[in-house]
C-alpha cells in the first residue's frame, strides 16, 4: 500500500475517534455518528479476516513465482 493510502487511513481513524467522543458528549450531532458507524464498517470490511470469510482474493494474497 502507498504511504499516501496509509496516512489517509489514519487520519481517517482519528477523525472517526473524535466522531465518537462528540457524540458521546453530546456535541455533534447524530449524522456525525452515522459517518463513525459507516467509517467503521468499512475498516472492518477491508480486514483480511473479513475478506477471507467473502472469499475475495486480495492483491497481497498473490503471490509471483
Amino acid at each position: 500500500m502507498s504511504m499516501h493510502h496509509e496516512t489517509a487511513k489514519t487520519a481517517g481513524d482519528a477523525l472517526s475517534i473524535v466522531t465518537v467522543v462528540g457524540t458521546l458528549a453530546e456535541v455533534l450531532p447524530a449524522v456525525a455518528a452515522l459517518f463513525t458507524i459507516v467509517w467503521t464498517a468499512l475498516r472492518i470490511y477491508e480486514t483480511d479476516t473479513v475478506q477471507n470469510l467473502l472469499g475475495k482474493k486480495r492483491v497481497a494474497d498473490v503471490t509471483e513465482d
